[in-house]
């Protein structure tokens, strides 16, 4: 006696919310949310009032990472009534409130209701150790392990009763700076597999320093500025470390308070980086500090940061150009051919970013896509992680991916997939 509900990212990319209901329509069911995201772009938003369940009788929240289109709800699912408890690794615990904060400063609450929900939310959230078996109510039990997609991620095995599911959350790439592979997975009966690249393949992940080098040198040759539009948590990281391994000769500025209170978080949570990283910090050269890096926190230094001449590289958020301060910079140099875009994140449908993209907004700026900076697995990394397997899953869903990557994954899947686009 157990339904999944796909609430959010059923059919796109943004927006993640499954509910879980142990025996569905008894006062005794055990009610477990996984996810709660903001929606991007075109993406659909459920409103809580149209859930299967009501808000006040969900009795957990897990949460698989940080990403705002993963959690990005959960002060208005608080608002609504839920008073269950939040459940997710130690890592996400500590960005969790700094992300929502963020968040909320673009909503329309008082800076006391912001101040009420951060305390609700972090008495509510517990941090959970990787890969030990944790018990719930009426025997479920769950277990957290490593996905790789940023840190703190994960995907979640719960046992019902001997019934085994798998949330796959966001899975990441291999050979990702500061993050440890993911983990194989345990055996399961079901399976709900994100599907974000499930129809492509990134390029080689090894020569994207280079690749990244090459292209900063073209691009700046004119003394021109480069934008980066970048998701505060997780891609400005990342991006940080391979400018250290660069070291470009030109001014390079973090225009994102949030970018860098998160790099600050990540600093301090060493415990959780790759080897790779740790030899690094060890050596001597920290892997998000470098020669010519500033940070802009103040908005009267960002506003001072339009006007700036190149060459620089100018590093700032949403990394869907959605809103932030990326917005600013690029009303500067959309019309200007001296100065380049460099998307190196996922864009859903309908976002600014995406436009450009697509051609759908007429730029002379520099237009580049650098696929290899993908924080998720692309199609052979998924099929290679179902895989990795002891036994294969009796069935699997594929969520969060638009339907021609759910098309492509579910052909190379194979049997297993059973109604992949019908996730009811």
């Amino acid at each position: 006696m157990l339904k999944i509900s796909h609430l959010g990212a059923k059919e796109c990319v943004t927006g993640s919310c499954h509910l879980v209901q142990t025996d569905p329509g008894s006062a005794a069911g055990i009610h477990i949310l996984v996810d709660c995201g903001s929606a991007y772009g075109d993406d659909p938003e459920l409103p809580f009032d149209q859930f299967p369940v009501p808000v006040d009788t969900i009795d957990y929240l897990f949460l698989t990472h940080a990403h705002i289109d993963h959690i990005g709800r959960v002060p208005d699912l608080i608002d609504a009534g839920f008073k269950g408890e939040i459940l997710c690794t130690h890592a996400t615990k500590a960005l969790l409130v700094p992300m929502l904060h963020d968040a909320m400063s673009f909503s329309s609450r008082s800076d006391k209701d912001v101040h009420r929900l951060e305390a609700r939310i972090d008495e509510l959230s517990w941090g959970f150790e990787l890969h030990e078996t944790f018990s719930l109510k009426q025997g479920i039990t769950f277990k957290l392990s490593n996905a790789g997609h940023i840190l703190g991620s994960c995907f979640i095995l719960f046992t019902f009763a001997g019934y085994r599911v798998i949330f796959s959350g966001d899975l990441g790439c291999t050979d990702t700076p500061i993050l440890p592979d993911p983990d194989p997975p345990d055996s399961c009966d079901l399976l709900i597999l994100e599907s974000t690249y499930g129809n492509r393949i990134h390029p080689s992940r090894k020569g994207r320093v280079e690749a990244l080098r090459k292209l900063l040198e073209k691009s700046l040759a004119d003394r021109g500025i480069v934008y980066i539009p970048a998701f505060s948590l997780g891609r400005t990281q990342e991006l940080l470390y391979e400018l250290d391994r660069i070291k470009p000769k030109v001014p390079v500025f973090v225009d994102s308070p949030l970018g860098l209170a998160i790099t600050r978080i990540y600093a301090d949570l060493e415990e959780f980086w790759d080897k790779e990283a740790k030899d690094l910090k060890a050596s001597g050269d920290h892997p998000f500090d470098f020669k010519g890096l500033y940070g802009v926190e103040r908005y009267r230094d960002h506003k001072k940061l339009l006007d700036i001449k190149g060459p620089a590289i100018i590093i700032a958020g949403s990394g869907m150009c959605t809103g932030g301060r990326i917005v600013d910079h690029l009303k500067c140099g959309l019309d200007d051919p001296a100065k380049d875009i460099f998307f190196v994140g996922y864009q859903a449908r309908g976002t600014p970013g995406r436009k450009m993209i697509d051609g759908k907004t007429p730029v002379k700026a520099g237009i580049h896509t650098l696929t290899a900076y993908s924080a998720h697995a692309d199609q052979q990394m998924l099929v290679n992680w179902v895989h990795a397997m002891p036994r294969p899953p009796k069935e699997i869903r594929l969520v969060h991916g638009e339907a021609d990557a759910r098309r492509a994954l579910a052909e190379m899947l194979g049997s297993p997939i059973k109604r992949p686009f019908v996730n009811g």
